[in-house]
């Protein structure tokens, strides 16, 4: 939630296709809808739904948006019983929600806001302001950049999207139509605008001649499945939040063995950087390439359902031992769901 910046692909894309869109004047024209909307139900101004989902994907580009519909950057905490995507934000292979539509990140982003006792002051603020709820939105710590509230400001003001914050969502098609004048050729949009207007037209049959194939030459149609041996011979070497701590994410179950000969590195000192108590490694665990260290990149972290302190260690790039000390706990002990955990020493170093 907090990473303000996401990996933004480069496609080639057609208005409204799938999930992609080209710009943001198109993510515009496709999520207003759903920010005024919310904003009926949550009193949360349009304007700022929209300037932040602009930012957290990238104009509609980013990973999460693609692949999990997750236009916020949502994590997802002890409470999430949907679908889940792992992706690389603090720290590598967070745990993010995946929706079946992004109609329903735009309601649980509002939920976010609405249930947390951080942002109860926002709700006090005139809904048509949205300078101020910028700004409250960090002071109330909903991101760490110190340019937060000053983004999503010359967002809104670059695309005027306080226009919003003055229409319903009955109207709110139109106010787009009004922005973007062109759309006025887009069938599909004029469609959702204005369904009677669209002109139904009967199926097209067309006959295809039918041609035999062989056994064989159907089978190399189907898409050749990479065995083990190639998907570990494809591992990238990649760059940890943690001061660019270089590491890899297992693709699939191998051996330490593979990994030191692959990266021609002693097995003793994968053992050693990693914290390891077997040879085996198993699919999407983290192993670092170098020693790991001593402080983490951020102050704290809640740990998750399941977690043990190696998990943690190897997620934020941190020493075990290290870890073990800035908790005050035996090595071996294990922590509790929602148990903050001190990645960085509590006092100062003198």
């Amino acid at each position: 939630m907090k990473r303000l910046f996401l990996l933004i692909s480069i496609l080639v894309v057609s208005k409204f296709s799938a999930q992609t869109w080209a710009t943001e004047d198109q993510y515009i024209q496709r999520f207003a809808q759903y920010a005024v909307e919310e904003m009926e139900k949550y009193k949360i101004p349009a304007s700022i739904t929209l300037a932040q989902g602009l930012l957290e994907t990238g104009g509609g580009q980013s990973i999460l948006a693609q692949e999990g519909k997750n236009h916020f950057g949502i994590k997802c905490k002890e409470d999430w019983t949907g679908k889940t995507m792992k992706h690389t934000d603090d720290a590598p292979n967070e745990c993010f929600r995946v929706y079946d539509d992004p109609k329903q990140s735009y309601e649980d982003h509002s939920k976010f806001l609405a249930t947390r006792k951080y942002y109860t002051n926002l709700f006090t603020l005139d809904m048509k302001d949205y300078k101020a709820w910028a700004n409250g939105l960090k002071k109330a710590g909903y991101a760490t950049n110190p340019r937060y509230a000053s983004i999503l400001i010359g967002k809104i003001e670059r695309y005027k999207l306080y226009e919003f914050d003055n229409t319903n969502s009955k109207e709110v098609l139109y106010a787009v139509l009004r922005k973007y004048p062109d759309l006025k050729d887009d069938k599909a949009f004029m469609a959702k605008l204005e369904p009677s207007k669209i002109i139904k037209k009967e199926p097209v049959t067309v006959k295809v001649p039918y041609k035999q194939t062989s056994y064989a030459e159907q089978q190399k149609r189907v898409e050749r499945i990479k065995s083990n041996a190639e998907i570990l011979n494809s591992i990238l070497i990649k760059s940890h939040p943690n001061e660019g701590l270089k590491y890899i994410v297992i693709p699939e179950d191998t051996t330490v063995r593979f990994i030191a000969a692959k990266f021609k590195i002693s097995e003793s000192k994968l053992v050693k950087w990693n914290e390891l108590e077997t040879d085996i490694l198993h699919k999407n665990d983290i192993v670092f390439l170098e020693s790991k260290n001593s402080d983490g990149n951020t102050a704290t972290y809640k740990a998750e359902s399941g977690e043990n302190m190696h998990d943690i260690a190897q997620k934020f790039g941190i020493k075990l031992t290290k870890l073990y000390a800035k908790n005050r706990m035996d090595e071996g002990q294990k922590p509790v769901a929602g148990q903050l955990i001190y990645l960085i020493d509590k006092k100062p170093k003198n």
